[in-house]
C-alpha cells in the first residue's frame, strides 16, 4: 500500500497535468467507474435521508428541526449532485499533481453546489456532503477498486490537506462555529482522515451487523457512534455548547443501552429526538458524516468498480 506521499508522486508521474490558471479547461472525460461512482455516492444521500428516526434530522417522519427542508427537497438535491460527483471521480482519473486536483474539485464542488441551489429554491442541503463525499469519491479512484475504506480516507485526506487559491473567503456558519468554540469542522474532519467515519461509524456500523441487528438500526448505531464523539459546528452554530453537550450525551445513552435494537435503546434514541427538536438543533455534520460511512461501506463491502 502507498503512503500520502508515495501516491502523491504515483500520480504526478506520467499523466497529464491539470491546466494553468487562466487555461480553458476542458470537461473531463467520464468513465463507466466515474458514473457508477456518482451513483454510488447520490445513493448514500438518499439513503441517510430515508435512514429513520434520526434525532433532529429530516427522514421519512418530517423535517425534524429545520423548517426550510423536507425530504422531497433532499432527495432532489442528492440527484442534482450526479453530475458533480462524476466530474469529481473523472477529474481525479486525469491525474496530476494533488495541489492541482484539489483546486479542480473545488471548482467543480462549487458548479455542484450552485446545481444543489437550483434544485432546492436556494437552501442549504448538501454542502458539507459535497466536500466529503467529493473528496473520498477522488480518493476510491487514486485506490483504485477493492481498497480498503482507511486507504481511501487517507487518499482524501491527502487531497484536502492542500489549500485552494480559489475559494470564496467569506465566513460560513460553520467556520464560525470552528472559531467561537475551537471544534474542528469539515475542513479538520477531511484533513484527519475522516476519523469520525473510520474509528466510530463503520465499526459500529459492521459490528451491529454481525451480532444480527436489522440494517436501519446498524446505520442508526452508526449515527450514534459518530453524535456521541463529533464537535457538530452544526449543533454548535444553532445551540452552542449546551446543546453539544445534551447531543452528545443523548448518543452515548443510545449506546450504552445496546442500541437502537433494543427497546432501551430505542427510548433513549426518542428521548435525544424530543430533546433535540426542543433546542430548534439539527446535528447536520453527524448527517453528512453518516453518509460517508454509508458510501465507503458500500464502496469497500458491496459496490464492485
Amino acid at each position: 500500500m502507498m503512503s500520502p506521499q508515495e501516491m502523491s508522486e504515483s500520480v504526478r508521474g506520467g499523466l497529464p497535468p491539470f491546466p494553468l490558471a487562466g487555461e480553458a479547461e476542458p470537461g473531463p472525460e467520464r468513465t463507466r467507474t466515474a458514473e457508477l461512482l456518482a451513483e454510488c455516492a447520490v445513493q448514500a444521500l438518499i439513503d441517510e435521508v430515508n435512514l429513520t428516526p434520526k434525532p433532529g434530522l429530516v427522514d421519512r417522519r418530517g423535517s425534524g428541526a429545520h423548517t426550510d427542508m423536507t425530504l422531497d427537497m433532499m432527495v432532489r438535491s442528492a440527484r442534482s449532485l450526479r453530475d458533480c460527483f462524476a466530474d469529481m471521480a473523472a477529474a481525479a482519473a486525469q491525474g496530476g499533481p494533488l495541489p492541482r486536483l484539489r483546486e479542480r474539485l473545488g471548482a467543480i464542488g462549487r458548479e455542484g453546489e450552485r446545481a444543489m441551489f437550483a434544485a432546492t429554491g436556494g437552501c442549504n442541503t448538501h454542502k458539507g456532503a459535497i466536500w466529503a463525499l467529493g473528496l473520498l469519491t477522488a480518493g476510491a479512484v487514486l485506490c483504485g477498486p477493492g481498497e480498503a475504506a482507511e486507504r481511501v480516507a487517507c487518499a482524501a485526506g491527502a487531497i484536502a490537506r492542500h489549500p485552494d487559491s480559489r475559494a470564496p473567503r467569506g465566513e460560513t456558519n460553520g467556520s464560525r462555529a470552528v472559531r467561537r468554540y475551537g471544534a474542528g469542522g469539515a475542513r479538520a474532519q477531511a484533513c484527519a482522515n475522516f476519523p469520525h467515519v473510520i474509528r466510530f461509524g463503520l465499526p459500529t456500523l459492521r459490528a451491529a451487523r454481525r451480532r444480527g441487528a436489522a440494517e436501519d438500526c446498524a446505520r442508526l448505531d452508526a449515527l450514534m457512534a459518530i453524535m456521541a464523539e463529533l464537535d457538530d459546528t452544526c449543533i454548535l452554530h444553532r445551540g452552542g455548547l449546551q446543546a453539544l453537550t445534551a447531543t452528545r450525551t443523548g448518543a452515548q445513552a443510545v449506546l450504552a443501552a445496546r442500541g437502537t435494537d433494543s427497546a432501551q435503546g430505542r427510548q433513549a434514541l426518542m428521548a435525544l429526538d424530543r430533546r433535540l427538536l426542543e433546542l430548534h438543533v439539527s446535528p447536520g455534520g453527524s448527517g453528512d458524516l453518516i453518509a460517508a460511512t454509508l458510501y465507503l461501506d458500500a464502496l469497500t463491502t458491496r459496490f464492485t468498480l
